[in-house]
Formats: C-alpha cells, sequence, structure tokens
C-alpha cells in the first residue's frame, strides 16, 4: 500500500507539472490512432462487402449440377439463414415463327436476398428496381430476346410445353456477370412454373443456385458443417471475397490496404510509446537516486513506478479510446453521403485491438527503461555523469522488437504481412546503424574548424552519435511507413481508375458475321460510335493434351465416365486467333507466334494461370472439338493475361493457320454515351441477328465502388500522416533536456544566438535528409515484397521518392526541429541556466 500510495501522490504531482505529458500523448496516439482506423476500416469493409456482395445476390452461394438434400436448406433456416433458389438452363425460347437460344432462370420468391431485379418500360431503357418478383404465369425478358423474338410486353412466348405472357422488359439482374461470353439473353420466370415446362429432363444441363445470407460468424459455422457432406465434383461455395471478377478484386485489395495501413499506424504508435518511455526513464533517473539514498529499496522502487506506468497507461487507453472513436465517428458522418459506412454498427474488435496496443505498447516499450531507471545507483545525486548501470541495448531491441511483432501478427492474422513489414524494419535499422557510423565520420571531419552553424551540427551529430542514432532510425521508420501508404495508395487508386478510364466500353456485340463485318463499322462510324477491335471467336472443347483424354463436362447419362482422366476446363472453351499480341497481354514464357513458318506445327499461346491449373507445359500438343472437325496445335508462349481491363480475353489463342478451314464469328465492344442509350434500340435495328450485350449498369456500379474504395483510402492516408506528423513531434521532444544543456553552455561561451538557431536547424536537416533517403531506399525493398507477394500487382521502382523523400525529410524535420526548439532558441542565457538547475 505504501508503494501504491507514493505511485499515486507522484503521478498527480507529474500531471500537475505535465511531466507526463509526452508518454500519456503517446499512449493516446497509439490508441487513438488504431482505434480509429481499425473501427472505420471494419465499418467500411463491412459496407464494401454488402454492397458487392449484390453481385452474386447474397453472402454467399452454393453452386450444384444436382438439387441437394432439402435437409441442407432446412439446416439454413435453423441456423437463421436467409434463403433462396434459382435453377437455370439453356432452352429455346418460341415467339410464332420467331425462335432464340436463351438462358432460362426460375427462382422463388425470395430471390434475390441482396440487390435488385431491375426493369424497364421500353427496351435497353433505364431499369427502375421492381417492386415485386416475377410471378407465376409471367415471363421477364431482357431486351436482346424481344428484338430477337419481335414480340412486346403483353405478347405470349413459349418455354418448352408452356406458354407465359412477358410481364416486363429485364433490365438488370444481381448475379448476372461479367463475362462478355455469356451471351444468351436471360429470361426470368418463377421455379414453380418449371416442372410445366418439361425443360429439365435427361440431356439438360441443369444449373442450381442456393443464396445464403446472415451473420459472418453463422454463415461459417453453417459452412463448417456443409463442407464434409460436399462433392467437390457436384458442389461449390462461394462468396464475394472468392469472387475474381474486377469488384471482388478490388474489394480484396482494398481490404489488405486498410489491414496494411492499420500495421503501420500501429508501428508508428509503437515508435512513438518507445521514445516517450525512453525520455520519462531518463528524467526520473534524479528521483530514483534520491529515493534509494533516503533508504528505499529496490523492490519499492520498481513497484512505484510500475504502478505509475499503469496509471499513465490507464489514462491513456481512456482518453485514446474516446478521442479515436470521435475522429473515426466524425469523418464517417462527413463522408455519409459519398461512402457507405453504417455509423450504427460497433465492431468490439477494433476496441479490443486499441486496448491490447496500448497495454502492450505502454508494458514492452517501457521495460527497458525501466530496467535502466532501477539500475540507477545512489551516487547520481552527487555525480550527474553517472546515469545507469545497465548498459545493454540487447534486451531493448528484443523487447521493442517482439513487442512490435506480436502487435501487427495478433492485428492480421496474416503471418506473410506482418512478417514482411518487420523484416522490412529489421533491414532498416541495419542500415541506419551502419549510415551512423558513416555520419560520425562525417561529423569528425566537418565538424571541427571554425564555429559556423554547419560546422557545430556536424559537431552535435558526432558527440550525440547514440542519441542521433535512436532519433535517425525514428525518423527514418516514420518516413518509410507513411512513403509505403503513400505509395500503395497511388498504385492502387491508379490501377483500379485504369480499368474503367473515359470512354470505356460499355456494350458488347458477338455472333456478328465476317459479311456483317465491314458493314457494321461503316454504320458505326456514320453514327460517331467509338468500337473496339474485332476479334474472331469459336467455341470448341478442349478434349487431350498429347493425346491423354482429359474430363470435360458432359450430360448426365455420360456424367459417370466424365469423372475419369486428366483434368480439364470443365466447360466449352472461347478459342480465338490471330498474330498480333492483344494488349493487356504479356509473354513470360517462349515466343509469340508472329514469326510462325510454313511446315512447322501449328502454334497456340496459353493463358498462365491455366496452364498451371492444367498443368500445360511449353511444348505440349492440344486438341480441340470444334464442330465436328478435330484441331491441335503445340503450345509455344505462355501469356499473363490483365482480367481486370472488362476487354475480351481468351485463355487459348492460336495462329490463324489452325482456323482457315472455319466460318469466323466476331466479338467487339463500343462506348455510347448515356445520353445516347435511347438510341441503342435504333442503332442496332439494322443487325437485329447480332447479339448485344449490355455492361453500362455494371461499370456504373464498379465506378461507384471504386470512388468509395478510394475515397476511403484518402482517409486512411490522412489519418496515418497525422499520426507519422505526431510522431516526428514526439521524436523532436524526447531530446529537448539534452539540448537545453547545450544551449546553456553555448550562451555562455558567447555564441550568438542566430548560429545557435542555424546549428540547431542544420542538424535536424542532415538528419531528415539522411532519413528521407534510407526510407525510400527501403520503401522500394518493402513494396516489391508487398506488391508481389500480397497484392499481386506489378512491381515497378519509384525514382521520383528518392529525391522527394531525402527533401521532405529535411524541410519536415527540420521545421520540427525548429519549431519545437524555438521556445528554448528564444531564452536568455539566465533563463537557460536557471531551467538546467
Amino acid at each position: 500500500m505504501i508503494a501504491f500510495d507514493l505511485a499515486w501522490r507522484l503521478f498527480k504531482h507529474e500531471a500537475r507539472r505535465g511531466e507526463l505529458t509526452i508518454i500519456l500523448l503517446a499512449i493516446v496516439l497509439s490508441v487513438a490512432s488504431v482505434l480509429s482506423l481499425s473501427l472505420f476500416s471494419e465499418r467500411l469493409q463491412s459496407a464494401l462487402t454488402d454492397r458487392s456482395a449484390e453481385f452474386i445476390a447474397a453472402d454467399s452461394q452454393l453452386r450444384s449440377r444436382k438439387a441437394v438434400d432439402p435437409e441442407w436448406i432446412t439446416e439454413a433456416a435453423n441456423r437463421n439463414l436467409a434463403t433462396a433458389f434459382q435453377l437455370s438452363t439453356r432452352s429455346m425460347v418460341f415467339a410464332g415463327d420467331e425462335l432464340a437460344l436463351s438462358d432460362v432462370r426460375a427462382v422463388d420468391n425470395a430471390y434475390p436476398l441482396k440487390g435488385s431485379v431491375k426493369i424497364s418500360d421500353i427496351p435497353f431503357g433505364e431499369g427502375i428496381v421492381a417492386d415485386k418478383g416475377v410471378e407465376r404465369g409471367e415471363v421477364w425478358v431482357d431486351s436482346r430476346l424481344l428484338q430477337m423474338l419481335q414480340v412486346g410486353v403483353g405478347d405470349k412466348v413459349e418455354v418448352g410445353d408452356a406458354e407465359f405472357v412477358v410481364a416486363n422488359i429485364l433490365s438488370e439482374i444481381p448475379d448476372a456477370g461479367f463475362s462478355v461470353f455469356n451471351t444468351d439473353p436471360i429470361l426470368l420466370m418463377h421455379a414453380d412454373d418449371i416442372p410445366s415446362t418439361n425443360i429439365t429432363g435427361p440431356g439438360s444441363r441443369l444449373s442450381y443456385k442456393y443464396y445464403f445470407t446472415g451473420d459472418t460468424g453463422e454463415l461459417d459455422d453453417y459452412y463448417d458443417w456443409l463442407r464434409p457432406q460436399m462433392n467437390r465434383e457436384l458442389h461449390r461455395w462461394t462468396s464475394i471475397k472468392d469472387d475474381d471478377s474486377p469488384i471482388g478484386n478490388s474489394i480484396a485489395r482494398a481490404e489488405e490496404f486498410f489491414l496494411l495501413a492499420s500495421l503501420l499506424a500501429i508501428v508508428l504508435a509503437a515508435v512513438s510509446i518507445a521514445v516517450a518511455a525512453q525520455r520519462f526513464s531518463q528524467r526520473h533517473f534524479d528521483p530514483v537516486a534520491i529515493m534509494k539514498t533516503l533508504g528505499a529499496g529496490k523492490a519499492m522502487v520498481r513497484k512505484i513506478y510500475l504502478v505509475q506506468i499503469c496509471f499513465i497507461t490507464i489514462l491513456g487507453i481512456v482518453v485514446g479510446s474516446v478521442i479515436g472513436y470521435i475522429i473515426q465517428q466524425a469523418v464517417a458522418v462527413a463522408l455519409q453521403d459519398t461512402v457507405e459506412v453504417a455509423l450504427n454498427t460497433w465492431y468490439w474488435r477494433p476496441l479490443g485491438i486499441a486496448v491490447f496496443t496500448g497495454v502492450t505498447c505502454a508494458l514492452l516499450f517501457s521495460i527497458y527503461p525501466l530496467l535502466q531507471l532501477f539500475s540507477v545507483p545512489p551516487l547520481r545525486v552527487l555525480r550527474k555523469d553517472i546515469s545507469t548501470t545497465m548498459s545493454s541495448r540487447a534486451l531493448q531491441f528484443l523487447f521493442s522488437g517482439g513487442a512490435v511483432f506480436l502487435l501487427m501478427w495478433v492485428y492480421s492474422g496474416n503471418l506473410k504481412i506482418s512478417g514482411i513489414l518487420f523484416v522490412s524494419g529489421i533491414v532498416l535499422v541495419l542500415s541506419l546503424l551502419a549510415m551512423t557510423h558513416v555520419l560520425i565520420w562525417v561529423g569528425r571531419k566537418l565538424g571541427s574548424g571554425s564555429m559556423g552553424a554547419w560546422t557545430l551540427a556536424w559537431a552535435r551529430i558526432r558527440r550525440r552519435a547514440m542519441g542521433n542514432s535512436v532519433q535517425l532510425i525514428s525518423f527514418a521508420i516514420t518516413i518509410m511507413l507513411l512513403l509505403i501508404v503513400l505509395v500503395m495508395r497511388n498504385d492502387m487508386v491508379k490501377q483500379w481508375r485504369d480499368q474503367l478510364p473515359e470512354g470505356t466500353p460499355n456494350y458488347f456485340l458477338s455472333n456478328v458475321t465476317e459479311a456483317q463485318k465491314d458493314g457494321l463499322r461503316s454504320h458505326f462510324d456514320a453514327n460517331n460510335v467509338e468500337y473496339e477491335k474485332f476479334y474472331p471467336v469459336a467455341r470448341g472443347r478442349f478434349v487431350a493434351i498429347n493425346d491423354e483424354q482429359i474430363r470435360t463436362e458432359v450430360t448426365k447419362e455420360g456424367e459417370e465416365r466424365s469423372q475419369e482422366g486428366r483434368q480439364g476446363l470443365g466447360r466449352e472453351a472461347n478459342l480465338s486467333w490471330g498474330t498480333q499480341l492483344q494488349s493487356g497481354n504479356t509473354v513470360v514464357e517462349g515466343e509469340w507466334h508472329d514469326n510462325w513458318q510454313e511446315g512447322e506445327p501449328v502454334p497456340l499461346s496459353l493463358e498462365k494461370e491455366i496452364a498451371g491449373r492444367l498443368g500445360i507445359k511449353m511444348g505440349d500438343e492440344l486438341t480441340f472439338n470444334v464442330g465436328s472437325e478435330v484441331i491441335t496445335a503445340n503450345v509455344t508462349s505462355i501469356r499473363e493475361v490483365n482480367w481486370q481491363t472488362l476487354q475480351p480475353n481468351f485463355f487459348f489463342v492460336l495462329h490463324p493457320k489452325a482456323m482457315e478451314n472455319f466460318s469466323a464469328t466476331y466479338i467487339t465492344s463500343f462506348h455510347l454515351d448515356e445520353n445516347r442509350k435511347n438510341e441503342i434500340a435504333g442503332l442496332m435495328a439494322p443487325y437485329a441477328s447480332v447479339t448485344l450485350f449490355d455492361v453500362d449498369a455494371r461499370i456504373n456500379q464498379l465506378r461507384e465502388i471504386i470512388e468509395q474504395v478510394s475515397m476511403a483510402v484518402e482517409f486512411i492516408l490522412v489519418l496515418v500522416l497525422i499520426a507519422g506528423s505526431l510522431v516526428l513531434i514526439a521524436q523532436v521532444q524526447a531530446s529537448m533536456d539534452e539540448r537545453l544543456q547545450e544551449l546553456a553552455i553555448l550562451r555562455t561561451l558567447g555564441l550568438k544566438g542566430l548560429s545557435i538557431r542555424f546549428s540547431v536547424i542544420n542538424e535536424f536537416i542532415i538528419i531528415g535528409a539522411v532519413a528521407g533517403f534510407m526510407a525510400a531506399v527501403a520503401n522500394e525493398f518493402s513494396l516489391y515484397l508487398l506488391q508481389t507477394n500480397i497484392f499481386q500487382m506489378a512491381f515497378s521502382l519509384h525514382l521520383e521518392y528518392w529525391a522527394i523523400a531525402p527533401t521532405i525529410g529535411a524541410v519536415v524535420v527540420g521545421l520540427l526541429g525548429a519549431v519545437a526548439c524555438w521556445r528554448l532558441l528564444s531564452l536568455n542565457t539566465a533563463h537557460l541556466l536557471r531551467k538546467m538547475v
């Protein structure tokens, strides 16, 4: 109790004098930055995931080739999950003498669980949200099917053995997908009408979809229950996180960036507490020495300061939590019209992480300074040059490094990203320790001679070598972390926006014949329509590798046989051919086939991921069935394809020689401004046989989400920059006591105030420039590991930051040093001497 009482009295006394300000602000900073970033990221990720779930019409989907056991759906309902159902197949639709192959989708009353079905009054018109679902006896058909069948709303169409009334023009459904090769027009009907059509008999290819929504934990528990009963040949469980569309990839990368930014905020907070704890310890060397001379034992001193650290930690956590909540709430309110964030949703995990961060940083980063403090001898009362009997830095690096890695790992749960940041930090620290010796050598050369401002600055760098090394490491780590966030933000947002530049095609055309191609070009030119290249396309079945038969998806009668042999695509392939490498494609192995010579094997270029999945290597011979013909080609190149461009891309690209006996059909795309959308029906009227695929709504949704993610990234960048600035200020403040003594001595020796001011500023400029340069180098190392291993992005050097970082480091650190030291620099010699007493 005596130790507790003394600790409390000392805490109140120092709180009134402001002695606890630095370490308290460091803990407040750590908790506030981690809580605000984590809570906002959690809310934003939840909102974006919820919004993105509209693209699969639910939180999760179960796809199956057969109807599943009804017990599976009953179990989902028992676990408080909402469910919906869809059965899809391809079937001919008739209207009088007209017929067309359609993608028939039969849904129940609960569909869709997420998103909305949109209908329009006129073909290709602006869609409005339907206030009810499709009813029995009616169908909703999309504009292309209306055009092909030459019918309108109120007319009748036949699907199988049943007749239905066209009740609405279908404009958009949530899970239509992004593939421009799913060209069959969609017909939506009620699931209860399927039996009357008789289109699900033997030989039909049916796809069953079961939709689920609910809490993440309940969905995960349900999947854990379901997984042992699933047959991977028949069933596939997917969620928005499994989506490899542009939306899915954008959301995944955004979540990884939020995680990265929060991890960097934790490291910044840890650095600030480490600096503050060191200063706290040094300021209490004299009180500890006095206590020991008055008879206090080592155990008593230890209890007093450990209790005091607990008081500081608790206060810092409470204040930091309040400030962090207020910051993220204020930003969320300010951005609520642009970024969808649920303000009334609370997540406990960010608060737990923030509290854990405050406690861990305060304790682990204080251990070494406190051990130093406890070892201060009583003799320091008489001899100020004696500081501590403990000088081992190994413990400091062990505790500090362990604390940082523990915090990153606990927060992220991602060992890879934590390891990358930690290893980058170690490399930077070791490099900076070596750089400190270089600075000492330079300081010895330049710090002698006339007493100019630069000479004094170099002399001070040499004299305060250990203190400057710690400060240099702190500055460099802070600048490096800020550079990582800044560059990753720039690269990601640029990549997202490059996916959808102005003029991105929003309509695709397929089934364009050779005879129609030139006429369609002239028609578009006459109507001022911007169109893209025409790509030849043929549907073929991939059947063999080096004459070894592979598995293919077949009808029910052949299902058993289909399970034998080497793995194949499981569906028909879209084959294209040409000698010009498509934009967004890069040959990573072999050579492109534009120099093929007659007599050589027919070449084929294969996409990299499909080559890896199917185990295909350079030189392998692939066999395809196209109609009644058999085509063989040898793999002569493997390509890396950018699937995020929303342009037609192909797994297989052959040389034209392979397809010379086939009549090609073509696929192309064009852009039409929003204000010309009502022209689309008239524009395509002369080419009714050409299939039109409208992706305008999808592109607009994708743009909305990208803009929201980009703005959220901007906010997180600002938060990290603020946190980094506060850390820099804390680092500068940590050296004020020693600088007070230096200034008093220099003033006593008669040095003018202007020279002292410039010498202090020059010292910070030198440290800032060196820290900035080293941070830029370490930044490239970190970015290489992050972009290639975590974000799956192409790495490129950012040489401009090699010049920007040292300049910004010198300016910012110089200004911070000048501002922080200005009060001391403005004091006269008498005041400085009194402050030393």
